[in-house]
């Protein structure tokens, strides 16, 4: 392909600052408070696709939130790559911790980013980095260099489930239909060292409630004689690992994957300083399963973690109350072959197990999805890996995440394809926490290498 980097160069103000507008839209799709911004962004994603070349584009309604879908088949004979992203972002809050308002995007310089990195909520997970294809679309039509056809499926909901994409999945399956599919919503292990995602955790999220007394209580008259669910639940979530960070639910590690010495061996040459890693996170010590590394805790081991836990009074000053109520949000990340509606019912199981009498207690399941291993035979990830190796000057390294996209799962299951996750965000991005983040220079390296994937997955495919 030719002038990719000029044609990046020359256009690099405009797609900064067209990312910055779409940024600036608060488009949260777990707060109803923003359904209005989370629906102009579709009508932005839909405008941003037409401009980049899709000859069809709609956005397709759904008992939710709607999706963004475009397309441009240029020969009915040639491959089909199918574009996943997401237009929804996380919750801002803590808004406190943000230096700069989440959504009144800002360009800083860092040691890191020296060409400047874009904060704002959503700028790496997932705006940014589906934006990326949006302009690589834009180079390959405006240049008449797209050598096979393309389809887009942007949602709004990504953050709270994908139930409903789930489900226009399962109805599309003939609009949909593709050689491969192309997501960008994971990360690499450096500027320096690129890698390939082909490993993503599974995920079961539930909402816990233990009730006690019908009311709140005095904690003078009353303390000491009730169980109060405050304290039993923490000691019910402390119950759900051992000493040595194991999980303690019955049948929990049954399916779980246990890789070889010599593909942990493989994993461990990728670059990585404890120290560094400790100092990033202004912590002393790693914390995790025995047994294994951090980078092996963080991906190829499951995990479970309480996400928010809260009752009784947390206002100013002090309330002597014994709470009537007690609640905890506790995602469990898993690997390949456990099955999240398996490990759900195992966790509601054994935690109704450990309460005591006199408090009742609710699991209540909100959603999960599956984990996913591409084989780094594929064409698509063979192309992947040239593509990068054309624009980084090195070979990437396949590396297994810790994160989840539960619907990567169901593709494979509806659409019979494969995924190649080519992620250019960095650990350091902060996405779901304060101060989100994404380099520029990630986000032209992006752009840059993208329309190479289509080139090499072309050829590789006759």
């Amino acid at each position: 392909m030719q002038n990719i980097d000029s044609y990046v160069e020359k256009n690099k103000d405009r797609f900064i600052n067209e990312l910055i507008e779409l940024l600036k839209i608060p488009s949260v799709s777990a707060d109803s408070a923003f359904k209005k911004d989370v629906l102009r962004t579709a009508d932005e994603v839909k405008k941003s696709l037409e401009k980049a070349g899709c000859d069809h584009v709609e956005i397709c309604e759904t008992e939710g939130y709607p999706i963004v879908y475009g397309e441009k088949i240029i020969d009915k004979n040639l491959p089909t790559v199918l574009v996943y992203g997401h237009y929804d972002v996380q919750p801002a809050d803590p808004i406190e911790l943000w230096t700069s308002p989440p959504f009144e995007p800002v360009i800083k310089k860092t040691d890191l980013h020296p060409e400047g990195a874009i904060y704002a909520r959503g700028a790496c997970d997932d705006k940014g980095q589906m934006y990326m294809h949006v302009k690589a679309m834009e180079f390959m039509t405006s240049t008449n260099q797209l050598p096979c056809n393309v389809k887009f499926m942007i949602e709004g909901e990504e953050e709270v489930g994908s139930v409903n994409l789930a489900k226009f999945v399962k109805v599309n399956q003939e609009k949909l239909k593709n050689d491969v599919i192309l997501i960008s919503d994971t990360g690499m292990i450096s500027k320096e060292t690129p890698s390939i995602t082909t490993g993503l955790r599974g995920l079961s999220y539930v909402e816990v409630e233990v009730t006690g007394p019908n009311r709140d209580l005095h904690s003078g008259l009353y303390g000491g004689a009730v169980a109060n669910p405050i304290n039993v639940l923490t000691k019910m979530i402390a119950a759900l690992h051992d000493e040595n960070n194991h999980i303690t639910i019955p049948g929990f590690y049954d399916k779980v994957e246990n890789l070889s010495d010599e593909e942990r061996a493989q994993m461990a040459k990728a670059p990585f300083s404890l120290e560094d890693y400790k100092k990033a996170l202004d912590i002393d010590d790693v914390y995790g399963e025995k047994g294994y590394t951090t980078n092996e805790r963080n991906s190829i081991r499951p995990t479970l973690d309480v996400n928010g836990i809260w009752g009784g009074y947390i206002g100013e000053g002090a309330k002597t109350v014994i709470a009537s109520k007690a609640f905890a949000k506790i995602s469990m990340r898993l690997v390949p072959h456990q099955d999240w509606e398996e490990i759900t019912e195992l966790f509601k199981k054994h935690f109704e197990s450990l309460a005591p009498k006199g408090v009742k207690v609710l699991v209540k399941p909100h959603h999960g999805g599956q984990g996913y291993v591409t084989p780094i035979d594929s064409i698509g990830y063979q192309a992947a890996s040239k593509a990068y190796e054309e624009t980084f000057g090195k070979t990437p390294i396949p590396q297994r995440s810790g994160g989840s996209i539960p619907i990567v799962s169901l593709f494979e299951q509806e659409l019979k394809s494969k995924t190649i996750l080519m992620g250019f965000g960095l650990d350091s991005d902060a996405i779901h926490s304060p101060n989100e983040h994404f380099g520029i220079w990630n986000y032209l390296k992006g752009i840059s290498t993208i329309p190479l994937f289509y080139k090499y997955f072309t050829e590789m495919s006759k």
